[in-house]
């Protein structure tokens, strides 16, 4: 199949995926959608709940894997909308929908590179492609869970909007739940031990602590203290207090270093929300950046959190369109991006795996 007819059938897709709406938890029709369009062209399909993934036809368990990644839920539209949020409208090469940059494109983008490489034998690299579901809410029923029936993965390649530049790193989020305790007393008398002096202590620690190991690309790891409660009346010495820390990992520490850092230093209690969001990373040197660096892209580190966050293997994100369109009313991506991201995904990923 040649690119052209790819970018051609990629649109099409990517206009019949805008027009039905696929919010996170609710995508089962886009997932039928891209199961179909898969099995259409004789590739055999998997499905667990909204997520459909697909190997390459001469899939060789010995052989290391790259997965291609990205999502198929939405967002709602936001009240800012002045069109049809589901009516795919093609003007001026803009191609108008809820989901269309945000991660539309780069989804129907990925899904033609796969194709492209699908039947091709002897590459040195098997394909996973994965279209997956509740992204935008970081669920537990999208990528996470299909993880483990997706085999062995050498790398990963995951679909955001990032005008085909190589975001190599992306940070991770701890929030943190932080209790202190001490004795109510009097405050007249004197008596008891008060909590909100003790929390003062440990969050002079957060605001001041610098963590030794600071990233090439983000720079020094950033915490800040963003919620406090305490007391119950003026004359009555708090027994408890409570405040919240947001911790902004980089990929110069796992989640779990960190969280043992903070409890070795701080004296109160400290449970994280969740440690699944974690920093992710992949080497400057690595074949694909290289490959990506030859071909005039840019490298960069990402403030937003995607499903990278959920990947323990070296990854990084691109994609055609732009963030700052991803959530935006009256979203739109350009049909020329979609038709310049399947090109340049082949173009990357040829002195990497190989093919024709």
């Amino acid at each position: 199949m040649t690119i052209e007819k790819l970018q051609e059938d990629s649109l099409a897709l990517l206009t019949k995926l805008i027009s039905i709406p696929s919010f996170s938890k609710e995508e089962d029709q886009t997932a039928e959608v891209i199961a179909q369009f898969l099995q259409e062209r004789g590739v055999p399909v998997h499905r667990k709940l909204n997520n459909v993934w697909a190997y390459n036809k001469f899939y060789d368990p010995a052989k290391p894997t790259v997965l291609l990644n990205s999502h198929h839920d939405t967002v709602k539209p936001n009240s800012g909308y002045t069109r049809d949020p589901y009516a795919p409208d093609l003007e001026d090469g803009k191609l108008y929908g809820l989901g269309s940059n945000d991660a539309g494109g780069c989804l129907v983008s990925l899904i033609a590179t796969f194709l492209y490489f699908y039947e091709q034998d002897g590459l040195s690299y098997n394909l996973c492609l994965a279209a997956t579901s509740e992204e935008e809410i970081s669920g537990n029923n999208g990528l996470e869970c299909v993880i483990p029936d997706l085999g062995p993965l050498e790398f990963g390649i995951v679909g955001e909007p990032t005008q085909m530049n190589l975001a190599i790193a992306e940070r991770g989020l701890l929030v943190l739940d932080c209790t202190v305790t001490g004795k109510a007393g009097h405050a007249a008398r004197e008596e008891g031990d008060n909590a909100i002096y003790k929390a003062l202590k440990a969050i002079d620690w957060f605001r001041h602590y610098r963590f030794s190991k600071v990233s090439e690309v983000f720079g020094p790891l950033k915490m800040s203290v963003t919620i406090i409660n305490a007391g119950s009346q003026h004359n009555v010495v708090p027994a408890t207090c409570t405040f919240t820390v947001d911790v902004r990992v980089t990929d110069a520490y796992t989640n779990e270093e960190v969280l043992k850092i903070i409890r070795t230093n701080v004296d109160c209690e400290v449970t994280p929300r969740s440690i699944r969001l974690k920093p992710s990373s992949i080497d400057k040197g690595h074949p694909f950046v290289v490959s990506g660096i030859a071909l005039g892209r840019t490298t960069y580190g990402s403030p937003t959190t995607s499903d990278q966050a959920l990947l323990s293997i070296p990854s990084v994100k691109i994609g055609p369109g732009d963030s700052a369109r991803s959530h935006m009313a009256d979203e739109y991506v350009y049909s020329a991006e979609v038709e310049e991201g399947i090109s340049l995904y082949i173009a990357l990923l040829k002195p990497v795996i190989g093919g024709k």
